[in-house]
């Protein structure tokens, strides 16, 4: 370097902030808030208020609307059978399935944030539905339905709460091995929960794989085959449409006409033959859903636990596929605004008579293959449902039920997630245990066990991680002056009498004490090894690293003043690396600059390291060397990091302190 350049440095004073300081704003967050929103300009108001209006303001006429119309006609001709379906697996009437294909889908279209989310019933939460309900009360009886009304009601307020309080981001701990274990288990209930209709018997009502499996076989003596032939019959063929749609790009269509083509092949045969052994759906009630008010709420409180794993599984399903869809779009998605758009659509729902919906997977991706562009492909949607509610309910009269378990029961095929089992065998055996924990207890103890033994323990590995960070011993790449992980790095070496440490996580109460621990180890196993000489060496400096510790709270302020005074009583200084502005002005206002010494505190490690190879050489009389490793013996953990530096130049050079004694 030339003797005219002056090198720069920016340096930050640590002075206590006051009121006025930039670093701690007068305003209250509250306050910036009322400011954020006063100030937003009536377009800005209208989109926050109504999402849609940002594609109808941009709508382009002659490009979107046909693939929009088509996109919504085929995806509502895929409802309509599967509505029915879903219904009934939920122990509803038909009717109630198509109500809720209808209403919500309007509400969606103009209060959701997502243009290509196909929402309605959905097979997940049909079955929680049905799993709760049936509880309670027979679902024979008309109480049943104004439960399932309800706690539609009762879902929609939970989600627009979570939307407008801004906390969809508490669902971001669940693991995404929880959900798919949990969707898993789900799909192989849901199958069996449709086999009576296949069998010609009845088969007990449960969640859990056992009473199911245990009825199924008690009741083998009434097998009959005339619904087994048909169910299957109408299976294969919409197993067979779903792939040919699925693999081949010109029978894409096929993949939404398959549950269409069960209810016509279906139909048509009992019209013509009148077999007495097949059951059909029977009259449905034709035209649209009237307006009342959801009942019953003093059984409010024994469906909250409900209604709050329902809204978690219909937002995990539906925000992950709206966002999946608008990162392929091009336009961004507020998680927050999609939780209170289905909320919305839930309450207003739950007024025409509608049970629980979200967005579907399979009709999502099939409205995204056919083009849709916009919301206008939901209202599409709606307006086939409409035609259905008012002119095709008599023909719906003789669909077999067999047809619309094979429908349920194709969908709950596509839900056994063995390839993700797979995938994470190979990948992480830790996910793959939560994955294989969370499908048993669901299998065996129920969906709400299920899901709350695989959320706490999702949970606890997040709080094991957390209380457990990752720590790393730095070593100086050779020829540089970067330092990274020896364990990474084998060739990195580090100087005898100095230990450089990083921290890889913010650093408060839980995790503390690890830390203390992990120091005292790494102390002890420099110290307690020999080198080339009759005496063990020992650590004089500590250096810690704080570029990945975005934050330090006061309990652990607290534990490394007393690591510090511990340290101190063994002549052994604590040098801070590089901490951001939150941790410094943290241990600025807790006196740890003062207390450790404002010399002690430097931008980088190199810089840390040459002033404590100073001070060494200030002990020793000697420059302290970098640890080699003796040929023909076994080193241990430490001792085989040891690397020889030829010429090194690091003590010759002034060092520069992160925290310059004029300034602090």
């Amino acid at each position: 370097m030339g003797c005219g350049m002056v090198r720069q440095v920016r340096v930050t004073p640590l002075e206590r902030p006051t009121p006025s300081s930039p670093l701690l704003p007068s305003a209250s967050v509250l306050s910036q808030w009322k400011l954020k929103i006063l100030g937003m300009p009536a377009t800005e108001w209208l989109e926050l208020l109504l999402p849609c209006s940002r594609w109808i303001r941009t709508y382009r006429w002659g490009e979107y609307l046909q693939v929009d119309l088509m996109a919504g006609i085929t995806v509502g001709v895929m409802l309509v059978p599967q509505a029915m379906s879903y219904a009934k697996l939920a122990g509803l009437h038909p009717i109630y399935g198509l109500y809720s294909g209808f209403v919500p889908i309007f509400v969606y279209a103009l209060f959701g944030s997502s243009r290509q989310l196909a929402i309605g019933p959905v097979t997940l939460v049909s079955l929680l539905v049905s799993n709760v309900l049936s509880n309670i009360v027979d679902p024979s009886e008309e109480l049943y339905t104004e439960l399932a009304i309800l706690l539609a009601f009762m879902v929609g307020v939970l989600e627009c709460i979570m939307g407008l309080l801004r906390l969809g981001w508490l669902l971001r701990f669940i693991s995404h091995s929880v959900i798919s274990g949990f969707i898993t288990s789900s799909a192989i209930v849901i199958a069996l929960s449709q086999a009576k209709y296949f069998l010609g018997y009845n088969v007990e009502r449960s969640s859990k794989i056992v009473p199911l499996a245990r009825s199924i076989i008690a009741g083998a003596g009434d097998f009959s085959w005339p619904p087994f032939v048909m169910g299957s019959t109408i299976l294969a063929i919409i197993l067979v449409m779903k792939h040919l749609g699925n693999t081949k790009k010109n029978f894409r269509f096929l993949r939404a006409s398959g549950p269409l083509t069960a209810v016509i092949l279906g139909t048509t045969f009992v019209k013509f033959f009148h077999p007495s052994s097949i059951s059909v759906v029977g009259d449905i009630p034709q035209g649209f859903p009237k307006f009342h008010f959801p009942r019953e709420f003093h059984y409010a409180e024994s469906l909250i636990s409900t209604a709050v794993l329902i809204t978690g599984v219909a937002i995990l399903e539906s925000v992950g596929i709206a966002k999946a869809l608008a990162a392929k779009h091009g336009y961004e998605l507020d998680s927050n605004q999609e939780l209170f758009g289905l909320g919305m659509a839930n309450i207003c729902g739950s007024f025409f008579s509608t049970y629980p919906t979200t967005g579907s997977f399979s009709r999502s991706a099939v409205n995204h293959e056919s083009g849709a562009k916009t919301g206008l492909s939901g209202v599409a949607m709606g307006l086939t449902m409409a035609c259905a509610l008012f002119f095709l309910t008599p023909l719906f009269r003789d669909i077999p039920q067999c047809a619309l378990a094979a429908i349920v029961i194709s969908v709950g095929i596509s839900l056994v997630d063995y390839e993700e089992a797979f995938f994470l065998w190979r990948v992480d055996k830790r996910d793959f245990l939560l994955w294989t924990i969370t499908c048993v207890m669901t299998l065996f103890l129920g969906i709400e066990i299920g899901v709350l033994v695989g959320v706490g323990s999702s949970l606890a590995f997040v709080i094991h991680e957390s209380a457990n960070p990752h720590i790393a011993i730095l070593g100086r790449l050779p020829g540089t002056t970067v330092y990274r992980n020896i364990d990474q790095y084998p060739e990195a070496y580090i100087y005898i009498g100095t230990v450089v440490i990083r921290i890889d996580a913010p650093i408060y109460f839980a995790n503390i004490s690890y830390i203390k621990d992990r120091l005292r180890e790494y102390e002890l196993n420099v110290s307690g090894s020999s080198k080339h000489g009759p005496e063990p060496e020992r650590i004089y400096f500590v250096i810690i690293e704080m570029a990945s510790v975005p934050y330090i709270d006061s309990s652990a302020v607290q534990a490394l003043k007393d690591l510090h005074q511990e340290y101190k009583s063994r002549e052994i200084q604590i040098a801070i690396s590089n901490p951001n502005r939150s941790v410094l002005l943290t241990l600025s206002r807790a006196g740890l600059i003062e207390l450790i010494g404002k010399k002690w505190y430097f931008v980088s490690v190199h810089d840390a390291v040459k002033a404590c190879l100073q001070q060494m050489q200030s002990y020793h009389g000697s420059t302290p060397r970098a640890g080699d490793q003796s040929a023909g013996r076994q080193p241990g953990f430490m001792q085989r990091q040891w690397r020889h530096l030829s010429g090194d130049e690091s003590t010759n050079i002034d060092h520069e302190p992160f925290l310059p004694p004029k300034v602090v």
